[in-house]
């Protein structure tokens, strides 16, 4: 394996976990549906008809069926909260950033490049926790990171410039939504040391800069 990662300091002032390598072999298994305990496997065989093939971090989940049931669970209403795709997507992105989880920026920024979601700059500053073009957008990154970094308790000044961003209360809480969720995936990742997915390698860090 190559040099691990370390703890970097950001544009937001707190320290985040730099993505230096992407394991070349996950440490935990990665089940399909024919060799997933069987509460697992209609999960997975769900997972692989809506997207046409398995994420590893769904075949590492389903080592526990109740972890894969809670990820997916949780994805659903999260996608159901008030926050807009394109909001949601930010809050998973600079999560995984800071967490050091190679495989959900993979991911997320192949659903962003995907769906269009961003300008290729904006994507590319949400990998590497650059500022993004839109002022609101950019308070909702940096409300996320607080979060993350405070463990919820920000200060009454980062709450109340997320409010005057205009956001809602409301929203401050859906941000804890979408940090739970990102800390799920990006922890049971970062645990297993998941490989990414052929279907996912183009979207890594450092592989849309490659591209044309």
């Amino acid at each position: 394996m190559e040099a691990g990662s370390g703890f970097i300091n950001n544009a937001y002032g707190f320290s985040i976990l730099s993505i230096a390598f992407q394991a070349p072999m996950s440490r935990l298994p990665v089940f399909a549906a024919e060799s997933a305990p069987e509460a697992s496997r209609p999960l997975l065989e769900q997972v692989k008809a809506n997207n046409g093939f398995v994420p590893n971090l769904i075949g590492v989940l389903a080592g526990s069926p109740q972890a894969l049931e809670t990820y997916l669970g949780v994805g659903a209403t999260n996608g159901r909260n008030s926050l807009s795709l394109a909001e949601r997507e930010v809050v998973q992105l600079t999560a995984a950033r800071i967490h050091g989880c190679g495989f959900c920026v993979a991911g997320h920024t192949a659903a962003a490049v995907k769906g269009k979601v961003f300008s290729r700059e904006d994507t590319l500053a949400l990998q590497h926790g650059r500022p993004l073009s839109d002022a609101r957008l950019q308070a909702l990154a940096g409300f996320t990171g607080q979060v993350i970094a405070a463990r919820g308790a920000v200060s009454d000044e980062a709450l109340r410039h997320f409010l005057d961003a205009g956001y809602s209360q409301r929203q401050a809480l859906e941000v804890v939504l979408g940090v739970s969720l990102a800390t799920l995936c990006n922890f049971a990742n970062n645990l297993a040391r998941t490989e990414l997915n052929p279907e996912l390698q183009p979207y890594a860090i450092g592989s849309l800069e490659r591209q044309s």
